[in-house]
């Protein structure tokens, strides 16, 4: 009974583990610090150049 039950945790464990690599995931791509800050310096440089444009 005892390896049954083994075999039958290890084999449950191994279809866990296969559905949830299917399983689409909802996380975005991992984006560093240093890059975030790039990022909205990039942004805050086009938010800058826009109001000057107009009013030009």
């Amino acid at each position: 009974m005892n390896r049954k039950k083994k075999l039958n945790k290890i084999f449950n464990a191994r279809i866990k583990k296969m559905n949830a690599k299917k399983a689409p995931s909802n996380k975005g791509k991992y984006v560093s610090k240093a890059e975030r800050a790039k990022l909205e310096a990039l942004e805050n440089e086009q938010k800058n150049e826009k109001p000057s444009e107009i009013t030009e």
